[in-house]
């Protein structure tokens, strides 16, 4: 359960102190907690995540056109919705340790919730919300671009959310547009209802990384990840 006294961390991440906590552990309440303490609908951090999505939208986009120039409403809009989409704000809530914050119902709690995309996402923009309520607009904006930085740079040069095999392409032909990458299978196991392949990724004839996996495919997305890990 968090405490008051742990917001210390929350603030020094954030960059910002409540004046009413109240509003924060509203954020950080799920609605499996208060159902089972039988609160009201009002102290759960739904109403608070319908403002902070809403602004979240509103200061990346504004971001990203800024820094897109020219860009064209079809791509600000794509790159827009990598940033805010659920699996990149789960990752900054991750990555700010926003999990050990939550208030969560004891079957949420047993079931990893404090570890499910969906909950981090919705808390991150509840977070948000209640920042905007208890310091305005500028302090929200201020605590998304510091939290989502990296993501909206990311966002803007098209490499945010890109799987493995698409990444280590495009790193490695940042220096050589003709180097030569090949994905192959080394061993394979199992019976045929769960196999499980072995693969290796060959990067101009030499072994960079190799993976496994209950497909072809994701055995080669473990490969790719497995050479970016090692910085080739």
């Amino acid at each position: 359960m968090a405490r008051a006294k742990s917001f210390e961390k929350l603030y020094e991440v954030t960059g910002y102190r409540f004046k009413n906590e109240k509003l924060l552990k509203n954020a950080l309440t799920h609605s499996s907690y208060a159902s089972e303490q039988k609160l009201g609908y009002e102290h759960n951090n739904e109403r608070l995540e319908f403002i902070g999505d809403a602004y979240v939208d509103a200061v990346v986009g504004a971001e990203l056109f800024d820094i897109m120039g020219s860009a064209h409403e079809g791509k600000l809009s794509r790159c827009r919705a990598d940033v805010v989409c659920e699996s990149s704000l789960a990752e900054a809530a991750a990555e700010m340790g926003l999990g050990e914050f939550l208030y969560l119902g004891r079957g949420e709690e047993s079931s990893g919730g404090r570890e499910k995309a969906s909950i981090l996402a919705d808390a991150f923009e509840a977070l948000i919300g209640s920042i905007i309520l208890d310091g305005g607009y500028d302090a929200g904006r201020e605590v998304i671009l510091r939290l989502l930085k990296d993501k909206i740079k990311l966002g803007a040069e098209g490499k945010l959310n890109k799987d493995y095999k698409t990444r280590l392409q495009e790193k490695l032909q940042e220096t050589d547009h003709n180097v030569r990458i090949e994905y192959r299978m080394v061993a394979e196991s199992g019976p045929d209802h769960n196999k499980v392949f072995t693969i290796e990724v060959l990067i101009n004839g030499r072994t960079a990384g190799s993976g496994t996996g209950q497909s072809k495919a994701k055995a080669e997305q473990a490969a790719a990840e497995d050479a970016l890990s090692k910085g080739v």
